[in-house]
């Protein structure tokens, strides 16, 4: 959990449960709250000139929801829709300042979690500019894995269908399902009842 739940309703955060497929922000939106997910996941995507979906992350429980373009006088580059069930907990833009005004400790531990998110996100962004399918997909599983408490071998459960993970990667979804075969094969990951475990 990035900030406690009990100190952000302290400062009047409010908790709004979400459908699959709800919207919490969309492309072009102006920052007004922080989000930190109680339960559930958060898909960030764009659509191209096509109209084809790329998924820039997938946040799940504890993380906060492109928070720092609350520090910017920028628009979202992204949408932020629930992909199962969510509850979100959700402080009002000038109250979110307030609590880091007033607790130190906690703009400090915000400070890190970016550059740590930021770090990882240049991997990410990295590996996708390969020409190998193989590398962008160990990057977003990597990048994926990153927040996760436990980093043991196969430790981490993928929470991406194939099809999702090839708008992460920006690859089809057959090459998804190929390449995926042959990291199995190489011990890199493990399918367990078609979920893949890294």
């Amino acid at each position: 959990m990035l900030i406690e739940e009990k100190l952000l309703l302290s400062y009047g955060a409010e908790i709004e449960d979400l459908k699959t497929a709800d919207i919490i922000f969309n492309e072009g939106d102006t920052p007004k709250a922080f989000y930190q997910i109680k339960k559930g996941r958060i898909k960030l995507n764009h659509y191209n000139e096509e109209g084809k979906e790329l998924i820039l992350g997938v946040l799940h429980k504890g993380l906060s929801v492109c928070e720092l373009l609350l520090f910017i006088d920028k628009k979202y580059p992204v949408n932020a829709i629930a992909i199962e069930p969510t509850t979100i907990v959700t402080l009002s833009k000038g109250k979110f300042m307030q609590l880091l005004d007033e607790n130190p400790d906690i703009s400090r531990d915000i400070n890190s979690f970016l550059s740590e998110r930021l770090y990882f996100k240049y991997i990410m962004l990295q590996n996708n500019t390969s020409l190998h399918p193989d590398v962008r997909i160990r990057g977003a599983l990597e990048y994926h894995k990153s927040f996760s408490d436990n980093q043991a071998k196969f430790s981490f459960e993928v929470p991406f269908t194939r099809r999702e993970l090839a708008a992460i990667t920006g690859l089809r979804t057959e090459t998804v399902v190929r390449v995926i075969k042959k990291l199995e094969q190489e011990n890199y990951l493990k399918i367990i009842d078609r979920k893949i475990y890294v």
